[in-house]
């Protein structure tokens, strides 16, 4: 089944993409449905259910649903506006910009943590009443990866969407492969024709420059703002004091053969600081693992190529044969880590960048495949267990390392003939086979694992 570019890599607020990304696109959704009718709201209740309840407020689903509710958009909003302390000061809310209720984040939202929606564990539900406190309108919703949404009579349809009237439709990396051979097209050509029947080149060209452009300022900014992120861990940014270092080394001349890898670890590490500080990132393909993709680009951009400029074609391949694997994890698994665990999130980019630099580095289809299995293949069983609900231990080290990790894997890969024995196809299957048969207290809930044994 084939997602579009800006399904994959859309644009939205950390530090979540299924906590954050995915309730603010229901809430402004459930608030646009309500047409004429808002006029007529007294007040609202928001019920979060499972993993959205036990791990929200770390993640900044409270905050993302606020936004949505005021009809705030993630690529427009000014997160200078300081909008979530005026709700608490004035005790009001102002719904789609048309109607002010009072609105107390205590009363307002319930957090139904011993309840998992049989549909997925990321639920949530928005009723709004009158002054005589009528329901007027009722709407459950899920977060089911990525930022994607559906609504509950829309959930069982997860596995069975409507397909986007593209040229190449591919449900398996099989199916993709025959599909280039047949052509006599690459990846890249085959997404970039499914992209442009969609929209225009020009158009498709420009998304995934600011996509790429945005990624950037996230590395930059990160490595230049110090302090201590947001949350009750009062964990301190280390991407300013590693690029201090790393410029002390430069000026030194000092003799390290791992002196790349340094840079790596810096460039995930900026974008992963930035994600938990609640910044606007893009989901690639989660904000839990938006440091991945960005980190090896520019380890591309500055040494794989030995060039220090920025490189627009290099980033078109990369990032539609990462898109064009993230179809297959989309399709036939799941990116959620609340569904699958962190495999999901960071073993999904992993695979992604691992494949999407197979490419840029000139390998064959075979190599890219290998690359992208290889990934995946040493992030089975990755459990998402963040310590107090915050994406931010162990998830940022998770981000250098899948980086770290993806780089390994392609060079792998290319070095070799492009045979191997383990499919992409078979990766896959297993991640989710493995996924589904992890605990809940592995998938998102802060129950097990890191977050019960690490205390801060």
């Amino acid at each position: 089944m084939y997602y579009s570019l800006s399904e994959i890599f859309a644009i939205g607020i950390g530090p979540s993409s299924s906590h954050t990304v995915g309730p603010m696109k229901a809430a402004k959704r459930f608030i646009d449905n309500l047409d004429g009718k808002i006029t007529n709201v007294a007040d609202i209740k928001i019920y979060l259910y499972g993993s959205l309840a036990l791990t929200g407020e770390g993640h900044g689903t409270l905050n993302a649903i606020m936004y949505g509710l005021m009809g705030l958009e993630a690529d427009k909003i000014d997160l200078n506006q300081n909008y979530i302390e005026k709700i608490k000061q004035s005790k009001k809310i102002l719904l789609r910009n048309k109607k002010e209720i009072n609105f107390e984040i205590e009363k307002n939202f319930i957090l139904e943590k011993h309840i998992f929606l049989k549909e997925h564990s990321n639920g949530m539900k928005f009723v709004v009443f009158d002054n005589s406190n009528n329901v007027i309108q009722e709407e459950i919703y899920f977060s089911i990866g990525g930022g994607t949404i559906a609504r509950i009579d829309e959930i069982s349809q997860k596995n069975e969407r409507k397909p986007l009237d593209v040229p190449y439709q591919f449900s398996s990396f099989g199916e993709l492969k025959d599909l280039c051979q047949k052509n006599n097209m690459s990846i890249r050509e085959i997404v970039m024709a499914n992209e442009n029947s969609l929209s225009s080149e020009y158009n498709t060209r420009n998304y995934i420059k600011k996509i790429t452009q945005i990624m950037q300022e996230n590395i930059d900014r990160g490595i230049s703002t110090s302090g201590v992120l947001p949350g009750s861990i009062k964990l301190q940014r280390r991407a300013p004091g590693m690029y201090q270092n790393l410029q002390e080394r430069f000026k030194q001349n000092i003799d390290d053969a791992l002196y790349i890898l340094d840079w790596v670890n810096l460039w995930a590490f900026a974008v992963a600081e930035e994600n938990a500080a609640g910044g606007k990132m893009i989901t690639a393909p989660t904000m839990g693992s938006a440091g991945i993709l960005p980190a090896v680009i520019r380890y591309y951009q500055r040494f794989a190529h030995k060039k220090a400029y920025y490189n627009e074609e290099a980033d078109i391949t990369f990032l539609t044969t990462a898109a064009a694997i993230c179809c297959l994890y989309r399709t036939n698994a799941s990116i959620s880590g609340a569904e699958v665990g962190c495999q999901g999130e960071v073993g999904v980019a992993c695979s992604m960048a691992a494949g999407g630099l197979a490419a840029v580095m000139g390998g064959t289809i075979s190599q890219i495949e290998n690359a992208a299995e290889i990934g995946m293949e040493h992030n089975l069983g990755l459990t998402c267990d963040p310590v107090k609900g915050l994406v931010q231990i162990p998830c940022i080290e998770r981000n250098a390392m899948a980086a770290i990790k993806a780089v390994n894997a392609s060079r792998l890969a290319i070095q070799g003939n492009g045979e191997h024995k383990v499919s992409l196809d078979n990766i896959i299957k297993t991640m989710y086979e493995t996924g589904l048969n992890l605990k809940s207290d592995y998938k998102e809930t802060s129950l097990g694992g890191l977050a019960k044994n690490v205390i801060c």
